[in-house]
């Protein structure tokens, strides 16, 4: 059984390359670091580590990226900890911004018997309060949806909120607190270029302006009217 400290690089390294674009797959030793909030020493001596186990490849200077082995285990991980985040909301109601500490806990002890249990009694997610997507129990991740930020979508046009990036729970809450939560439906207003904001209204018909930086932690998709 991998240890906790294997796990959670293992998911930080997937949750860094969920963020890649097409084509892209090395993740720097910075960014690991970063990510994990370690020293760049630190860092490259565990993806030494991972590496001698097969659980990524590590190119000096360039990067690491999972493998087959890693990928898998890193899978297991990001299901558990989506799933409990949305029972600790859907079942125990648990605000969305406070969950993603708890499940940080909850990842490294739900047996596999309890997430098939708690799977089935949420009828099979597909994703958890953010809209980021749940992993099959099967270890196959789920296809990620063409999804745009709130700062390069289109305009006048009805857009469906998918997905929120920052799980900070200070964020969440504003986010929260404005209703711009996975599922509720806008219209993002012409853009002023001299403005470094994007404004947007509700479906029931409030008007929200954000900054460029909390509007690019949104992402979107296109609603079919049809």
């Amino acid at each position: 059984m991998a240890s906790i400290t294997v796990e959670n690089y293992l998911k930080q390294i997937y949750k860094e390359q969920e963020k890649l674009g097409p084509g892209e797959h090395l993740i720097s030793v910075g960014q690991v670091a970063a990510t994990m909030g370690v020293a760049p020493g630190t860092a490259t001596a565990m993806v030494k580590t991972l590496a001698d186990a097969q659980l990524l490849s590590y190119e000096p200077r360039r990067g690491v990226w999972l493998t087959e082995p890693g990928t898998k285990l890193a899978l297991q991980v990001v299901l558990r900890h989506r799933l409990a985040e949305l029972f600790l909301v859907e079942v125990l109601g648990l605000d969305w911004s406070e969950v993603d500490a708890e499940a940080e806990e909850l990842e490294h002890a739900i047996s596999d018997k309890v997430l098939e249990r708690i799977d089935a009694y949420l009828g099979h997610p597909t994703v958890d309060p953010h809209g980021h997507p749940i992993p099959q129990p099967s270890g196959q991740s789920l296809k990620q949806q063409d999804l745009t930020p709130l700062t390069d979508c289109p305009t006048e046009v009805p857009l469906r909120v998918a997905q929120v990036l920052d799980e900070d729970p200070d964020f969440l809450r504003y986010v929260g607190d404005h209703g711009l939560m996975p599922d509720q439906r806008i219209v993002v207003a012409p853009r002023e270029p001299a403005t470094d904001a994007v404004t947007l209204s509700t479906a029931e018909c409030k008007s929200i302006t954000l900054g460029a930086t909390a509007a690019a932690k949104i992402l979107v998709e296109f609603v079919d009217v049809n």
